[in-house]
């Protein structure tokens, strides 16, 4: 099901695969060890913005070992490698809208994913979500 805008009903529209795995895959390949449960939140919401989604992101990630939820820090696990902006990101021309901002887009960035894809970004924001930019 999709709202007007054709975003799915569930706030994950954007994403190609179980938006559950590619948030959990997402936090994995954080490369920083500790991120602000607000970093931690910008990068989950980029996947969707349904509270029982995040929850469920954010819940599967703690249980399989992924992070490690403590007064406002998530401690995220070694191994997960990171999101390369040369070899993971795919850019795409066209007319988007960034996922995470929504502003207009002529050349769509899509975060490539064992789990599926995420997208489209602008150039700034598909930086942000990766961790590759503060």
């Amino acid at each position: 099901m999709t709202t007007e805008d054709g975003e799915r009903a569930s706030g994950t529209g954007g994403v190609d695969g179980d938006p559950v795995e590619v948030g959990v895959e997402l936090l994995a390949k954080a490369e920083d060890a500790e991120l602000s449960l607000a970093e931690a939140m910008d990068r989950v919401e980029a996947v969707s913005t349904a509270p029982t989604v995040v929850r469920e992101i954010l819940d599967t990630a703690e249980m399989r070992g992924v992070i490690e939820r403590e007064d406002g820090v998530v401690a995220v696990a070694g191994g997960g490698g990171y999101v390369s902006q040369t070899t993971d990101v795919v850019r795409r021309d066209g007319d988007y809208d960034c996922r995470r901002c929504g502003t207009g887009l002529a050349t769509g960035h899509f975060v490539q994913l064992d789990a599926g894809e995420l997208g489209p970004f602008g150039s700034e924001c598909v930086r942000k979500v990766t961790g590759r930019d503060d």
